[in-house]
């Protein structure tokens, strides 16, 4: 049960890792690894928030794919969406690396129907995406907006978050076959240089 508490909310019995280290109250979720099926659209808000932070792949969970040309994000926009155009497209979608890019845009129904790859070079953790409480006149607060909140917002501490936002800052629109080809080229060498089959 979320209460009123101070300047903001908290659980009626808050535990020592529901927050952040930013001082952000989480929504709670259960831990299953490696069980069940994907949900397309139904973000597991821990496993979202870890591969933010460590910029790891949001579907098998290891590294995220990098290269000079920065590090791999697809997003579900269209190549002339205005806000790819410019620095500053906010995201809730972690990075990727590029087998699982493929399989996702695939697999996806959103993804399938328009989706953009990204090499990005510059980018920041800016904020969290949730739902957001007001005092309700008394110890419960209500639900009011579901948003994004910058760590910045003197509403931050009203916030019940559910997901990390990134913004991607510099990078560039790339052509994910190309993106593929090129690390099928980079895995052949590597498995030529170690002897790996």
């Amino acid at each position: 049960m979320v209460i009123a508490k101070g300047d903001g909310i908290a659980y009626a019995d808050e535990g020592p890792y529901e927050r952040d280290d930013m001082g952000v109250l989480w929504k709670r979720i259960g831990i299953s690894p490696g069980k069940g099926r994907p949900e397309f659209g139904n973000v597991h808000f821990l496993r979202q928030r870890h591969a933010m932070r460590k910029l790891l792949c949001q579907i098998c969970g290891g590294p995220s794919d990098r290269t000079d040309d920065g590090t791999l994000w697809v997003v579900g926009e269209d190549a002339d969406y205005p806000e790819l155009s410019k620095p500053g497209y906010i995201t809730t979608h972690p990075p990727l690396c590029v087998p699982c890019a493929v399989t996702s845009v695939g697999a996806c129904p959103h993804l399938r129907e328009r989706h953009v790859a990204l090499r990005v070079k510059t980018f920041v953790v800016a904020g969290v995406h949730g739902a957001l409480y007001r005092p309700g006149g008394g110890p419960f607060p209500v639900m009011y907006d579901a948003g994004g909140v910058a760590f910045e917002s003197r509403r931050l501490g009203w916030v019940l978050a559910g997901q990390l936002l990134m913004e991607l800052d510099e990078f560039t629109i790339v052509d994910l076959a190309a993106e593929h080809a090129a690390y099928l080229k980079r895995a052949e060498a590597r498995a030529r240089l170690f002897g790996e089959r």
